[in-house]
């Protein structure tokens, strides 16, 4: 496997990334209990990997408690990147304070995650999601005490829109303070939306583009279009059955539609559809860098297949010309990324409602005057 520069850090972090969200059992059958979370990361770190991916709020801190364990012994090897933002285990939703990016919230859970990893430094703390109400200056501020006192070394921004990256890091320039060298994002070939504007700024700023949900919640391995394959049944039946009214149906149709194109140009190149779409993401001229998770070793040694081989031009051009569709925004009404995530959640994580987890259960008694804007969509109406 080979490594990239992550943005304007001189960090060496492998090409892939592994997602911990599955490591835990406290979401159900989504997590891998603590053996086969084991064979997973000894996979990974076996084909060369040393970049982890994890959250406070991942399995409900159980994915950093394994990840803590799996580290120990090594723990310089590993570039470890966790999360804060979102209501996590340790809270029920009822504090106003739990949640957020603020300083207070930011200040508990990077405690928290320092015991459940079992370290004394986190080598990248990301900031889950926009909460639009946190002022950049307070944000920058918090994490610069952070990295200065040793506890954090990198900072990066999941689910920000590009232009707050870019002003958040002319603010860190213009001060002496640590600027965002990564933006975490969804981005998969059935999510596109966010190239006109996270490619350029990530090209122009140095920002490192890492990806989540690079397998668009499993539709990019191509398994729900192959016949006597994995049965919609188990996780797609309410989005592709019309008369269920499912909030993302004709995301669902439309990418699964996508996929029939693609599955054709993977059997040409005689790689499964999996390597194909992420090995189509490493080769942006754009450093990108895929966070995939595994349920098993088997999934994670097909998958870590994609650092072996190369698409050439026209096998790249086929991919990209397949996946067009995906470039248009699956809420036109919201635009295009992060603002579907921002506002409600993702057709790659059904049943995920963003904003409940970054107010938890204080979600309309907050009086946010710097959101001024109506939100268009609650769950159940």
């Amino acid at each position: 496997m080979k490594y990239k520069l992550l943005g304007r850090s001189g960090l060496r972090v492998s090409e892939l990334c592994l997602g911990c969200s599955t490591f835990g059992v406290n979401w159900g059958p989504i997590g891998s209990d603590l053996a086969e979370s084991r064979r997973v990361f000894d996979t990974f770190a076996s084909a060369g990997g040393n970049f982890l991916d994890t959250s406070n709020k991942y399995q409900e801190g159980q994915s950093e408690e394994f990840v803590g364990e799996f580290i120990q012994g090594n723990r310089d090897y590993w570039v470890v990147g966790t999360k804060f933002s979102l209501v996590d285990g340790m809270k029920d939703g009822a504090d106003p304070n739990a949640c957020g990016n603020h300083r207070k919230n930011l200040v508990r859970s990077v405690e928290g995650s320092l015991k459940r990893l079992k370290t004394d430094y986190i080598d990248l703390l990301w900031l889950h999601m926009w909460d639009y109400t946190t002022p950049i200056e307070e944000i920058i501020c918090s994490l610069t005490d952070l990295v200065r006192s040793g506890k954090v070394r990198y900072i990066g921004a999941s689910n920000f829109p590009a232009w707050w990256i870019v002003k958040a890091n002319a603010f860190s320039q213009h001060h002496a303070l640590s600027p965002f060298v990564a933006t975490q994002v969804e981005y998969a070939l059935t999510e596109r939306s966010l190239e006109p504007e996270f490619l350029p700024m990530c090209h122009e700023e140095d920002v490192a583009l890492c990806a989540w949900s690079p397998l668009g919640g499993g539709m990019c391995t191509g398994k729900y279009n192959r016949p006597g394959g994995n049965n919609p049944a188990y996780r797609l039946a309410e989005h592709v059955d019309p008369a269920r009214k499912a909030f993302w149906h004709a995301a669902t149709a439309r990418n699964l539609a996508i996929m029939d194109r693609v599955n054709p140009i993977a059997d040409a190149i005689g790689r499964p559809t999996v390597q194909v779409a992420l090995r189509w993401m490493i080769q942006q001229v754009v450093t990108t860098i895929p966070i995939f998770a595994a349920h098993n070793a088997a999934q994670c040694k097909e998958i870590v297949g994609a650092s072996d081989f190369h698409l050439t031009a026209e096998q790249w051009d086929q991919v990209e010309a397949a996946t067009r569709p995906a470039v248009a925004s699956v809420w036109p009404e919201v635009g295009p990324y992060p603002y579907p995530m921002l506002e409600y959640g993702s057709p790659a994580l059904p049943g995920f409602y963003s904003r409940g987890l970054l107010y938890g259960r204080s979600e309309y008694v907050i009086e946010n005057h710097r959101r001024p804007f109506r939100m268009l969509h609650r769950p159940n109406g």
